[in-house]
C-alpha cells in the first residue's frame, strides 16, 4: 500500500535552551531588550531540584549537577527560549563563535538600531559598529550586529530587509520570522 502522506522529519525549531547564571535575570534582560515574553515556568525554587542519575543521564549533566529553575520564554514569531539556571561544578565561561558547538542565537529584526538601543539600556554589549551581512545576505539594506548578554552568551540581531540571494544548486529558502499578528501570541 502506498502512503499519500508521507511523513516529514521535521517541523522546525521548537525552543532553544540557554543555560545562565541568574534565571531572573536574563528574564528580565530579554523582556527588556527584546520583548520577551513569559510562557511559563518549568520548575521554580517552591520544586524540588532535578538532580540525580537518572536526570544526569537524561539531560547529559556531569555528576551532582541539579538543575533548579526553568522558564519557557517567547521572542517574536519564532522558536521558543528555554532558560535553565544550574548549579554545578563544571561550569565555564560561554563559548564564542569559534568553539565546537552551538555557539550564538540570531534574532531578525525590523529596526536594529531601535533594537540596539533596547539591547544595549538592558544591559548588553555589542561587539561592534552595525555592518553588513556575508554573502547571499548582502541586499541592499542589510544589516548585523553582535552583542553579549550581562552573563556573556553570543547573541545576533539580523535586519535583511531586501531579502536573500541563492545559488543555482540550493535546496530550500533562507526562514525570516513573519511579522507577528495578534493570533501568534495566544
Amino acid at each position: 500500500m502506498m502512503d499519500n502522506n508521507p511523513k516529514k522529519l521535521t517541523r522546525g525549531i521548537n525552543h532553544i535552551g540557554l543555560t545562565v547564571p541568574d534565571l531572573d535575570q536574563a528574564t528580565t534582560f530579554f523582556k527588556q531588550a527584546l520583548d520577551a515574553k513569559f510562557v511559563y515556568n518549568g520548575l521554580t525554587t517552591d520544586d524540588e531540584p532535578r538532580k540525580g542519575a537518572t536526570t544526569e543521564k537524561q539531560l547529559g549533566l556531569s555528576s551532582g549537577a541539579m538543575v533548579i529553575k526553568q522558564r519557557l520564554l517567547r521572542i517574536g514569531n519564532g522558536a521558543n527560549l528555554e532558560l535553565f539556571e544550574i548549579i554545578s561544578n563544571r561550569q565555564a565561561s560561554p563559548v564564542s563563535l569559534e568553539d565546537i558547538g552551538w555557539n550564538h542565537i540570531c534574532f531578525y529584526v525590523d529596526d536594529i538600531e531601535y533594537t540596539i538601543k533596547s539591547v544595549t539600556s538592558a544591559g548588553g554589549t555589542l561587539l561592534s559598529q552595525v555592518h553588513e551581512n556575508s554573502r547571499h545576505e548582502d541586499t541592499e539594506g542589510n544589516a548585523s550586529v553582535y552583542f553579549r548578554t550581562p552573563w556573556g552568551s553570543l547573541v545576533e540581531l539580523q535586519s535583511i530587509p531586501n531579502g536573500y540571494y541563492y545559488p543555482e544548486n540550493n535546496e530550500a529558502k533562507t526562514w525570516i520570522p513573519q511579522a507577528e499578528s495578534r493570533d501568534n501570541n495566544r
